[in-house]
């Protein structure tokens, strides 16, 4: 097998791959807001996300005890920001679906790739923001004083924007190539 031809394959691979996380991740997250025994450690599956694994997480927080209004809310609100990575893997997926056809110079691969970058920045942004909102939402019909309103700041959060802003860079050097690219057409 020629290295095009593997180069293509592996393109594909990581296209479908993409499709399949943003369904997978969205239907999990929901999951584990309706289902929490599959966040369970003990006896159940562990699986969990980030901003809905810290406010599941909360001392005191009967996610059985929430009506099922509020679980739906948690599970839409806990949402937001994935529904961010997910726009960033679906551009992900164009831009390799791209790189299956051998369109590696095209000018599109420069705006899917700085979308991932903006987008992974917004998924942080929104992970920051929504963990007040679904705090506050999941303890709002506890009595007053036993109401929550949690914030948190991890170190993974610097690293993710510091890949977004990386990811942009590398999009900007792409635009800078897929130019080059076609000036180099132009003499041939």
């Amino acid at each position: 097998m020629s290295h095009p031809d593997r180069l293509a394959r592996g393109s594909q691979y990581i296209a479908a791959t993409a499709l399949v996380l943003v369904v997978v991740m969205l239907a999990l997250n929901t999951a584990a807001w309706f289902f929490p025994a599959l966040g369970a450690v003990d006896g159940g599956m562990g699986l969990s996300f980030s901003l809905s694994h810290r406010i599941l997480g909360m001392e005191g927080l009967e996610l059985a005890g929430l009506a099922w209004w509020q679980q739906l809310g948690a599970a839409l609100i806990s949402a937001i920001p994935l529904l961010a990575m997910a726009y960033g893997l679906l551009h992900l997926r164009s831009l390799f679906q791209q790189y299956a056809c051998g369109n590696y110079f095209a000018h599109s691969a420069y705006g899917h790739m700085e979308k991932i970058g903006r987008a992974i920045a917004v998924w942080v942004v929104l992970d920051f923001a929504s963990e007040p909102v679904l705090s506050y939402w999941v303890t709002m019909l506890k009595p007053i004083g036993h109401r929550v309103i949690t914030l948190s700041l991890e170190p993974s959060v610097f690293l993710a924007l510091f890949v977004a802003a990386c990811v942009v860079v590398i999009a900007r050097i792409l635009l800078r190539a897929s130019d080059l690219h076609v000036e180099n057409q132009q003499f041939v």
